[in-house]
């Protein structure tokens, strides 16, 4: 099977093979047992709850798979401090990222020669598979901000860019976790640490050092060179779409495309690329050819390109149904509820408070 099907018979394939005991164990390994999910989750196809129930039928000890769960349930609370915080986690959330040097990210990151090899593997893996281990992720996070010195945000929208698990929430805040504008304290992993867990024995590499040196040391010639870089996204070329104005109408979107949902209604179905979305959050070719090969999963689906007022306006549109997500707060119509894990009252900004508010629910 290929890494990432589209086929939803495959993805449920893929869902079934799930080891979560495993996972519990060694996830953190180059070659651990995860379960590449991610990129039906972000993309909408399939929930966290959905995956929840799947270990429910499974029978499978909740105790004994709680990382798992736990893990199920960061995505979650990512995408809440989204809903509740907007526009605010695309800038520094809890304190400023202190020591940055620029707003640019280091040329050696984005050409994958930055000396370390496993990372260098690895981000050519995010440019030919648009997947990367999340451990990875967190090394190529601190080598960009805490090493380098650059602040987050632009180093975040290129590995967002190619990502096809990309999730604004997730990755904007993980990569401020790293460093520390959403955490007590940076992140820093140095070459031993990622020797052990991508199976490498390198030295003398920049990150060959303590952590005591790593800290403080200044930025290493090999990250010295930096780029501005101007993301874009070339989105498909817009066609008419045929609209049947007795029905009600669907809205897809690049967060949203579940085959289930409402399946057996007798609807418009309409996948909308917004250029102003993906402007802002520009994603590669490689990503958007992903999404539309996933919306062939749903029957009679169309694409649009263009605003969803464009959508509303020109094609008279007065009885619109969408899925409820922070990028979706202009739209108007008829809101339905996302999948949760578990749907919580209340604002947790703390992950071990909202999980210890939902595991007594969940394990």
């Amino acid at each position: 099977m290929e890494l990432f099907p589209t086929k939803y018979n495959d993805i449920l394939k893929k869902v079934d093979a799930i080891r979560p005991i495993k996972y519990t164990k060694n996830r953190n390994f180059r070659d651990g047992d995860v379960t590449k999910l991610s990129p039906y989750v972000s993309r909408g196809v399939i929930s966290t709850r959905f995956i929840y129930e799947k270990l429910l039928e499974k029978e499978i000890s909740l105790r004994k798979c709680e990382k798992f769960i736990q893990e199920l349930a960061w995505r979650d609370f990512w995408q809440q401090i989204w809903v509740i915080k907007g526009e605010l986690i695309n800038k520094d959330l809890k304190r400023p990222q202190d020591d940055v040097k620029d707003f640019k990210i280091a040329k050696s990151l984005l050409d994958a020669k930055t000396g370390i090899n496993s990372v260098d593997e690895e981000i050519n893996n995010l440019y030919r598979e648009g997947y990367m281990h999340n451990h990875m992720r967190m090394y190529v996070a601190s080598i960009a901000t805490n090493i380098a010195k650059s602040h987050w945000r632009l180093p975040a929208l290129w590995m967002y860019h190619h990502l096809l698990d990309g999730d604004w929430a997730s990755n904007a805040l993980s990569w401020q976790w790293v460093a520390g504008s959403n955490s007590n304290k940076k992140y820093c992993a140095n070459q031993d640490n990622i020797n052990r867990y991508f199976y490498s024995n390198q030295k003398l590499t920049f990150l060959d050092k303590s952590y005591e040196f790593i800290s403080s040391m200044k930025i290493p010639s090999q990250l010295n060179e930096k780029y501005d870089i101007k993301l874009k996204t070339d989105l498909p070329k817009s066609k008419e779409i045929e609209i049947d104005v007795s029905l009600p109408t669907l809205i897809y979107n690049y967060y949203n495309i579940d085959p289930l949902w409402r399946k057996n209604e007798k609807v418009n179905r309409v996948f909308i690329f917004e250029p102003e979305i993906f402007k802002k959050y520009p994603i590669s070719q490689k990503c958007i050819d992903f999404a539309i090969s996933l919306s062939k999963n749903i029957k009679d689906i169309q694409l649009f390109i263009g605003s969803f007022d464009d959508l509303r306006l020109n094609y008279k549109l007065s009885d619109i149904i969408f899925k409820e997500h922070p990028l979706n707060t202009h739209y108007h119509g008829t809101k339905d509820e996302r999948d949760w894990l578990f749907k919580i009252e209340g604002k947790y900004l703390s992950f071990f408070k909202y999980w210890n508010k939902i595991k007594k629910k969940l394990i």
